[in-house]
């Protein structure tokens, strides 16, 4: 009875198992950045903007993954997706931003800081100026702004509006294919292990603990003791270069 019980509900297993899958970020991460790649797909011209997606680069501190590029004659447009519900409070310059659901509150990273180390990347592979390089963060999933955003902080088809707002011509058509070309030629490989190296990489800037390279010059970071002031005695990651590279990181 038992055996005739179980082949009759077996379908119920694979529907919990989903039910799991679905609520994690990681799954909440990649339906967003599908969402974002299926509007683009629709909305804006494939004869215009190029897009190239998932791309992971090397940094001096590790990797950088990028969800989304989009070349065109008005220059690369880096867009982050951000899969979140509840309301959003959040200002250009802080370095943490909230999520609220009914009580429950949630901090993350500002997504522009975030996005920033990525336009940094970019133009480092390309050797392109600031100006030629759009931020766009893209917000999906039910998410409400209760702050004011930038223009370049969007939600759902927003980023597209944002997108075809940039009219000023930066780059010529061969121009265009010579970006993507070197996107597609300096990108790391996608695949399993490029996106575990990835993990294991943010892992380990997270860790306040962790050895570290700075993101700037990729010398080995040292930790130091903050001498005098409001916050002596208080620890920090100081840059080994120090005083040519005067990077350093606040231990939270």
């Amino acid at each position: 009875m038992l055996k005739s019980f179980f082949v009759q509900l077996w379908w119920i297993f694979p529907l919990l198992i989903a039910g799991v899958v679905v609520k994690t970020p990681w799954f909440k991460g990649l339906f967003g950045e599908w969402l974002v790649r299926l509007s683009a797909k629709f909305l804006l011209d494939p004869q215009e903007y190029r897009p190239i997606h998932n791309v992971t680069l090397k940094t001096p501190d590790g990797t950088t993954q990028i969800d989304h590029i989009f070349v065109s004659r008005f220059g690369l447009f880096v867009v982050e997706t951000k899969n979140y519900s509840g309301w959003i409070f959040g200002d250009e310059h802080q370095p943490m931003w909230t999520q609220k659901i009914f009580k429950k509150t949630n901090k993350f990273q500002n997504p522009l800081r975030q996005n920033y180390k990525h336009v940094k990347a970019l133009e480092a592979l390309l050797n392109l100026s600031p100006e030629k390089i759009h931020s766009v963060v893209v917000f999906v999933g039910g998410s409400e702004f209760k702050t004011k955003m930038p223009a370049n902080v969007t939600y759902a088809g927003g980023y597209i509006s944002y997108i075809k707002s940039k009219t000023e011509v930066f780059l010529s058509l061969p121009e265009v294919e010579a970006v993507a070309t070197a996107i597609s030629t300096g990108r790391m490989a996608p695949s399993f292990a490029t996106n575990r190296e990835h993990v294991q990489n943010v892992q380990r800037r997270l860790d306040p603990d962790a050895p570290r390279s700075c993101p700037e010059c990729g010398e080995q970071m040292v930790l130091r003791i903050t001498k005098s002031g409001d916050l002596a005695g208080s620890k920090f990651w100081g840059c080994s270069a120090f005083p040519k590279c005067r990077t350093i990181q606040k231990i939270t």
